[in-house]
């Protein structure tokens, strides 16, 4: 393996007790790199993502993030990734703006292209999230994952509930 990898790991697994999430996972993404993995319900995709974000703990192998070891250095892995989770949840009082602030607030990141994102997603953020279509939600979501101009980024199922055109 290349030491350059942008996201690399080697037996990976994560066990749920009686079953398994993922077993001996060997993966190298290389920087610049756009990689799809796919699989049926149940294969162990969002495992894996949730493993290299440090949002559950591997039961053996290693996983690294753009050089950082995804659970010693969990903190530095998620400044430089965007991540977009498959089912995002949102403090429905809120409105689209203050969470995007928020986000950004938690993070300790700069949320540089928000405005752009916005305009090109056509949101209108300033409306309170309880109010939004799915859609909007997961537009919203998108915006949160790239406002930071995020070194990489972890897409788990994008384009849930978008409009085609979108």
């Amino acid at each position: 393996m290349t030491a350059e990898a942008a996201i690399r790991t080697e037996g990976l697994t994560k066990d749920y007790g009686k079953t398994r999430g993922i077993e001996d996972v060997d993966l190298e993404v290389l920087p610049g790199e756009i990689f799809g993995f796919l699989g049926p319900n149940g294969a162990g995709k969002s495992t894996t993502i949730r493993v290299l974000l440090d949002l559950i703990r591997p039961t053996a192998g290693s996983a690294e993030v753009l050089g950082r070891d995804a659970q010693a250095e969990s903190v530095g892995v998620r400044r430089v990734v965007g991540y977009l989770p498959g089912e995002a949840s949102f403090y429905e009082e809120l409105s689209g703006i203050a969470l995007l602030d928020l986000v950004a607030q938690i993070g300790n990141r700069e949320a540089g292209m928000r405005g752009e994102l916005l305009e090109r997603l056509d949101l209108e953020a300033s409306r309170r999230i309880a109010c939004y279509s799915r859609g909007m939600k997961q537009k919203l979501a998108v915006v949160a994952a790239l406002q930071h101009e995020p070194e990489l980024l972890i897409l788990d199922e994008p384009t849930s509930g978008l409009d085609p055109l979108v």
